[in-house]
């Protein structure tokens, strides 16, 4: 077995020079594939409309669908969903985004709920959800003092999210309708 020494250590040159969609993290390659079902890319649709509409009137956020976000040298991850209340000046983001959604599927369930939710904690974003489809729940966590307070197991709750100068009020229940 190797030690995590002699393991191979990535960085974002390595990740540029890569073909298909991957996340790195500490510098460790997360393919991912296989693509999201359909019931995935729906919610994750649904979620994007929402939030579009909902920041109509804010001039300062903006709902992305997954970019490339480049925490560290050795860490680039594609949240689902994700509000930024700045104007990024790269092709990628360079700074936390202020809301992350990431919908749960068999291959990244694990990953969303501990090694995403520990950089998203640490790096400051204001509010992560954890969308769980077979469940029809959806966690919300807001930043408080540097950790994460659940604030709500969303069914068909709305929530008001506080973005920079925008606010906005989330119908969970819509995320749900097929």
């Amino acid at each position: 077995m190797l030690t995590p020494e002699e393991l191979p250590h990535y960085t974002i040159d390595d990740y540029l020079q890569w073909e298909g969609r991957w996340e790195l993290i500490e510098g460790i390659p997360y393919a991912m594939t296989p693509s999201p079902g359909v019931r995935h890319q729906r919610i994750s649709q649904i979620i994007a409309y929402q939030l579009e509409r909902s920041l109509e009137g804010c001039p300062d956020c903006r709902a992305l669908l997954p970019t490339d976000w480049r925490v560290t040298e050795d860490t680039v991850l594609q949240p689902d969903n994700m509000v930024i209340c700045y104007r990024p000046v790269q092709p990628f983001l360079t700074k936390a985004p202020s809301l992350i959604f990431e919908v749960l599927s068999a291959a990244s369930a694990e990953k969303d709920r501990r090694t995403k939710y520990a950089i998203y904690e640490r790096e400051g974003v204001t509010y992560y959800v954890i969308v769980d489809p077979e469940n029809e729940v959806a966690k919300v966590f807001r930043l408080h003092d540097g950790r994460y307070i659940k604030e709500l197991d969303a069914t068909e709750e709305s929530y008001p999210f506080v973005l920079g100068t925008c606010r906005i009020v989330f119908d969970f229940s819509r995320i749900w309708r097929e």
